[in-house]
C-alpha cells in the first residue's frame, strides 16, 4: 500500500480576512500544501505557531500591534525549522533587507501574490530565497554596501523594542497605552521615544509617524485600548 506524501503545513497571517480567504483558495489548488491556521496579528502568529508547528508562514508585514518583522523574528526564533514568506505591499529595499536579516526566505509582492506565491514557499522548501524581480537587484545592491546594516534610516539598525514603540506610536497609542501594552513605565517608554528620534535624526512625533509609515513599520489603524 503506498503512503501518502505528506503536505507541507502552511500558517496564513494578515490582518485583512478577505485577503487570508484569496491566499487559502490559491494554496487549496495545491495537492501538496495544506493551510493549518490563521492570524490577524503578529502576536497571534506567534501563538499559533509555537502549537501548529508550520512549515511555512505566510507573513504580512503591515500589521497592527506587532508588524511582521518583529513576528517573523520571534516565530523563527522559536520555531526555527520554519520558514517565512513575507507578503507587503512595500516596493523599498531597506524593509526586504531587514527582513531577510530576521531571517525570511521569501519577499512577495501582494499585488503579485497569484502568480508568485506558490513558486516562493517551494523555493523557500528547498532553501532559497524568493524575492520579487522587482526589488531583488536593489536589495543585494542594498546589503553589499558597506555599513548597510547600521545607516540612518534603515529599520535594521533599530532595536526590535524600538521598533515596537515605534509602531505603537505610529498607531496612535500614547505613551501609557504603550507602557500598559508592553509592560514597561512610562519611563522607559519616554526614553526609548528620545533615542529614535535621535537615531533616525528626526526631531517631532510627526516625523516618527512618517517615518513608520512610509518604511512599512506600521499601518494606520487604531490605537490600542
Amino acid at each position: 500500500m503506498m503512503t501518502q506524501a505528506r503536505r507541507t503545513r502552511v500558517m496564513v497571517v494578515d490582518d485583512h480576512t478577505m485577503f487570508r480567504q484569496g491566499l487559502k483558495s490559491i494554496l487549496e489548488r495545491e495537492p501538496d500544501m495544506v493551510v493549518v491556521g490563521e492570524a490577524g496579528d503578529g502576536q497571534e502568529a506567534i501563538r499559533k505557531a509555537a502549537s501548529l508547528d508550520p512549515d511555512v508562514v505566510l507573513m504580512d508585514i503591515g500589521m497592527p500591534r506587532m508588524n511582521g518583522l518583529e513576528a517573523t523574528s520571534r516565530i523563527l526564533n522559536e520555531c526555527p525549522r520554519a520558514k517565512v514568506v513575507a507578503l507587503t505591499v512595500q516596493h523599498g529595499e531597506d524593509y526586504a533587507c531587514a527582513l531577510l536579516k530576521a531571517g525570511a526566505r521569501g519577499y512577495v509582492l501582494k499585488e503579485s501574490a497569484c502568480a508568485d506565491l506558490v513558486e516562493a514557499i517551494r523555493v523557500a522548501l528547498r532553501g532559497g530565497a524568493y524575492l520579487h524581480p522587482s526589488i531583488s537587484a536593489r536589495v543585494v545592491e542594498s546589503l553589499q554596501r558597506p555599513g548597510a546594516g547600521n545607516r540612518i534610516g534603515a529599520p535594521e539598525a533599530l532595536t526590535p523594542r524600538e521598533r515596537e514603540v515605534l509602531q505603537l506610536i505610529a498607531e496612535g497609542s500614547t505613551s501609557k497605552e504603550i507602557a500598559v501594552h508592553l509592560s514597561l513605565s512610562v519611563k522607559t517608554v519616554i526614553s526609548h521615544r528620545t533615542r529614535l528620534m535621535k537615531k533616525l535624526g528626526i526631531h517631532n512625533v510627526a516625523g516618527l509617524i512618517r517615518f513608520a509609515l512610509t518604511r512599512g513599520i506600521a499601518s494606520p489603524g487604531e490605537p490600542i485600548r
